[in-house]
């Protein structure tokens, strides 16, 4: 387990330091899934007290990406082919609203910040074909689903697309830690952006299912792929 105490800034709450500084590094994959938290160590690596790391750890247990395991031990969430078969579908109701509202409401703005991700999309695949950088895919994806929903004006689809999309994160770095082409955000991200560009909401909402839809059936195969999740 490494943890890097450079992410607790002294402007914020110990609480709040705490709980971004493990929020991060569980969605970027430097705490894996399965990975085994015990408060000595963090506290070492963080130099913060153990009552802290406690408050953050049940605020991530409520976001439900920490977990206790069957004899008490704290670990970093995985998550089972049927709940992300859930998430998906959460995210194929919830993002075909938001399609559907940033065809209506996108700013030019923010129509050319949508083209500009998926051209660092383009870029980055072709300068590391043979070995993507699955990190930087996932901001990319995150960055792209996100700006959609704040291009529909609808704050509310905004807060609960970030409830899901937190758990996404952990999905996707459970899988792509094996396979980072699980993701498929040039071919598919291009469509919709097309799409929403010319604000054809029929051509948009057809885009996003059936982007969200393969996106399903690749995370899913590939979890049922995984080997034994490994216990620290």
């Amino acid at each position: 387990m490494v943890l890097s105490a450079k992410n607790v800034q002294r402007s914020k709450s110990l609480h709040e330091q705490t709980y971004q500084a493990l929020r991060d590094s569980i969605l970027c994959g430097e705490l894996a899934p399965g990975d085994r938290l015990i408060e000595t160590q963090i506290a070492e690596q963080l130099q913060v007290s153990r009552t802290p790391i406690r408050e953050a750890i049940r605020q991530l247990q409520r976001e439900e990406l920490i977990t206790a395991d069957e004899l008490g031990w704290l670990r970093v969430a995985t998550v089972s082919p049927n709940e992300a078969m859930h998430l998906y579908d959460c995210r194929i109701a919830l993002e075909t609203l938001s399609v559907t509202g940033a065809c209506e409401n996108a700013s030019d703005f923010q129509i050319k910040k949508l083209k500009e991700l998926v051209t660092q999309a383009e870029k980055l695949l072709k300068r590391k074909a043979s070995n993507p950088d699955s990190s930087q895919l996932l901001e990319l994806d995150y960055q792209f689903h996100r700006t959609i929903a704040q291009s529909s004006g609808n704050t509310c689809l905004v807060s609960l697309l970030d409830q899901v999309f937190g758990k996404m994160a952990l999905l996707r770095v459970q899988t792509t830690r094996y396979n980072p082409r699980v993701l498929e955000i040039r071919t598919e991200h291009l469509q919709i952006y097309e799409a929403i560009a010319q604000h054809n909401i029929e051509a948009a909402t057809q885009a996003i299912r059936c982007h969200l839809t393969a996106s399903k059936e690749r995370v899913v195969q590939e979890l049922e792929n995984l080997p034994q999740q490994r216990i620290k």
